[in-house]
């Protein structure tokens, strides 16, 4: 037995998850399929910095577009961390595209034009 806390509304109904990933706790649906998601394919939003050279500031913040697998985290970091952009850049921009051939890109969550 699997004991989870759901993250995906406030409440953080405590879960328990069987070997057949029967899910008890939930108050309402979203709860099981975060806990089936969280044991069978667990993904998490990556938001990071990126070097930007401008007048303004030096680090740009950015994130992923989607949910990336959690066992690729670390390695997307690797990719990130070696990131340099110029400006101008707008909300939404591609930073690193396709990261790790996954399908989801990294973008930026700030405009800065100087």
């Amino acid at each position: 037995m699997k004991e989870l806390i759901c993250i995906t509304c406030p409440r953080g109904c405590h879960l328990s998850v069987d070997d057949n990933l029967n899910v008890t706790g939930n108050f309402c649906p979203r709860g099981a399929m975060y806990a089936k998601a969280e044991l069978t394919h667990p993904v998490r939003t990556l938001t990071s910095t990126v070097v930007i050279k401008s007048k303004i500031t030096n680090r740009l913040p950015v994130k992923s577009s989607e949910p990336l697998p959690k066992e690729l985290i670390f390695k997307s970091m690797e990719v990130i961390n070696k990131v340099n952009v110029q400006v101008p850049i707008h909300i939404g921009d591609v930073v690193v595209e396709n990261i790790l051939n996954t399908g989801i890109n990294i973008v930026a969550t700030k405009d800065i034009l100087e």
